[in-house]
């Protein structure tokens, strides 16, 4: 273990380094007076699929981008597969999986090439595996990526990433332009490719409703800082959700409409009743999205 990781928060030990880590990350760019991340403390052990959820200019991309290493901590730092992605740049590449909103493709090339144009600038990369899932998608290997329809690129982009053997996977709003089937095919490659290979999966997204049933984890990020991270099923738990002015004070987080009036999302109270329903994750990110806003 590194310097930095044995002075991580809670780090004794290798086995407590965390897969992916940032610890007291401050980012702001030049000439911006707001902080794009403000005081970011995470711990994401290996093999979780996260949710990082939030609204836009929340500081999502940014997060991601730092633990890709395309961006430098202004104060603190990251690990990312036990990795300073800004000190060992290569190990990084090895270790990291990327897919932006738009896959990086070429449209002049077909999907059989850009399966070898792969193989031929990464090393590790399994090319049999990726013609098999390509296959296994239907993606007719002959097809230019130009051809492609949305889907159909987002999942060439995933069987990409997935033949590369990455421990970690980051991937930022890939579900945006998708149509509902596609969103449910691409999500089913990735759990169950994750599932077996044991990776780390940060998917950002602002379609809450179709990753509820694949993540273990969430990360709410507003304004550059984290609201609630940790076990899905936890805070599900840990939170309930009632009618409008049945219950005020701290145990509020915030208040959100629905069609059929206003519901609040407030923390489950001792002696609370199991009838009173614990929250979705869409509704548990209205509750902090309607939160008041933390004091600079």
């Amino acid at each position: 273990m590194d310097e930095a990781a044995r002075s991580a928060p809670g780090a004794t030990s290798s086995s407590a380094v965390p897969e992916l880590g940032a610890f007291g990350l401050w980012k702001r760019y030049r000439r911006r007076a707001r902080w794009a991340l403000v005081d970011v403390n995470l711990n994401i052990p290996a093999g979780r699929i996260v949710a990082l959820l939030g609204p836009n200019g929340a500081g999502k991309s940014t997060l991601l981008r730092t633990w890709l290493g395309f961006e430098s901590a202004t104060k603190g730092y990251v690990r990312a597969a036990g990795i300073d992605p800004r000190r060992d740049s290569a190990r990084a590449i090895r270790a990291l999986g990327y897919i932006p909103q738009q896959p990086s493709l070429y449209d002049e090339l077909t999907v059989t090439e850009h399966v070898d144009l792969a193989a031929y600038l990464r090393r590790g990369f399994d090319r049999d595996r990726a013609l098999a899932r390509v296959d296994e998608l239907g993606l007719p290997r002959a097809m230019r990526a130009v051809e492609l329809s949305g889907g159909q690129r987002a999942q060439l982009a995933l069987a990409l990433v997935l033949a590369a053997g990455a421990s970690v996977l980051l991937l930022d709003e890939p579900l945006a332009s998708l149509d509902p089937l596609a969103r449910r095919g691409f999500l089913r490659v990735l759990t169950a490719a994750a599932r077996t290979s044991g990776a780390t999966v940060v998917l950002s997204s602002h379609i809450v409703g179709d990753i509820q049933d694949v993540c273990d984890e969430l990360i709410i990020l507003i304004e550059g800082r984290v609201r609630l991270q940790g076990s899905l099923a936890e805070a599900q738990r840990d939170h309930a959700v009632v009618e409008a002015g049945t219950i005020d004070g701290p145990a509020v987080v915030g208040r959100f409409p629905v069609t059929t009036g206003d519901r609040v999302l407030v923390h489950r109270a001792a002696g609370m009743p199991d009838s009173v329903p614990a929250p979705t994750l869409e509704e548990l990110l209205l509750g902090y999205l309607a939160a008041a806003p933390i004091a600079p």
